[in-house]
């Protein structure tokens, strides 16, 4: 999966920084960042970082998928409750 918003040459990017930075988060983009034509990094605002971690922590839980899993299962069968029945007094 290739999720980037921008490809830059590792020469561009060491002359651009803190312009690549400011623009990157933004626009909360992913830059792939290129040596004699091949990607060889990523650049990603914090927070998407973050988020990349806390996926791959659920993706790697067990229990989490089976829940997940369990989940999807009740809601495809119809095995769910409207929001006016949790929240009522």
């Amino acid at each position: 999966m290739e999720d980037f918003q921008q490809i830059l040459p590792v020469t561009k990017v060491k002359r651009n920084l803190l312009d690549i930075l400011r623009r990157m988060e933004e626009e909360e983009a992913t830059i792939a960042i290129t040596r004699n034509g091949e990607p060889v990094s990523v650049m990603m605002p914090y927070s998407r970082y973050e988020a990349l971690l806390e996926t791959i922590d659920i993706l790697s839980d067990k229990q989490i998928l089976e829940s997940l899993e369990k989940s999807k299962k009740d809601f495809e069968s119809g095995k769910v409750f409207h929001h006016e029945e949790v929240w009522k007094d």
